[in-house]
């Protein structure tokens, strides 16, 4: 590995955005360790890299702490370093009325976004506060649910407004070791999970409309200039979004 490569950790690496920002960071030189729970989905990205220096499959169930404790074991091994962390797994859950939530779904959503989020931000902490040189990056995948929220969606906008204190408090802790932590709110990019907004979805009004997508290219280019900037500069907190959706005005 060269010495000037950088070093990335990407969870949700399989699929949608996860994937997307990982082969944007590969082609733009950097080594990326690809973190999922599905190792066949995380083997189809490591190929999808092609002639990439270093894209390294590392299965990993975010909500179990032993698992991502191994996974930055693995990229201190493997790769020496983490200049970024991508901290993007996550799932919206079932559209239900909140009176019809149950535990089980909450728990499942909140497991994932919230403190799987956590537990890979405190990994990658942990590494970069060792390193030498010390510091690094982190970017959280929040949404635009970390603003406003969608109808039946109380599981996903609970941790996504969660998820702008994670990154409030990372950025504050890691000053002093020169770990800078940033969040990404995306609306409406054109992944699997997204797929519905092309038949139709709930509005605040009451109505179903179908909505506008963007390419998922276009936020891993976000990510890629958010991870470029020297560690003496950071976005704090940035929107990318399908143009014509409706967020600006909703409800």
């Amino acid at each position: 590995m060269s010495e000037i490569q950088k070093v990335a950790v990407v969870t949700g690496a399989g699929s949608g955005i996860g994937r997307a920002v990982a082969l944007t960071l590969a082609d733009a030189g950097w080594a990326v360790a690809l973190a999922g729970r599905r190792e066949p989905a995380l083997r189809e990205t490591a190929g999808l890299a092609g002639n990439s220096t270093a894209a390294l499959p590392v299965p990993c169930d975010v909500t179990r702490p032993e698992r991502v404790d191994a996974l930055f074991a693995t990229v201190r091994d493997h790769f020496g370093r983490l200049d970024l962390l991508f901290n993007n797994a996550g799932g919206f859950g079932p559209s239900v009325p909140l009176e019809e939530l149950t535990y089980d779904e909450w728990r499942s959503v909140v497991d994932v976004n919230l403190t799987g989020a956590f537990l890979c931000a405190q990994g990658a902490f942990r590494l970069m506060k060792e390193q030498h040189p010390q510091g690094g990056r982190i970017i959280n995948n929040g949404s635009i649910s970390a603003h406003v929220p969608r109808p039946n969606s109380v599981a996903y906008t609970a941790t996504k407004h969660a998820m702008t204190g994670l990154t409030k408090s990372l950025s504050l802790d890691g000053r002093a070791y020169g770990i800078a932590c940033g969040q990404l709110d995306i609306g409406n990019a054109a992944t699997e999970m997204t797929e519905r907004m092309r038949t139709g979805v709930p509005q605040a009004n009451g109505t179903t409309a179908v909505e506008p997508v963007m390419d998922a290219a276009d936020v891993a280019r976000t990510v890629l200039h958010m991870a470029s900037l020297p560690l003496a500069a950071n976005v704090q907190f940035a929107t990318v979004m399908a143009t014509a959706m409706p967020y600006i005005g909703r409800g």
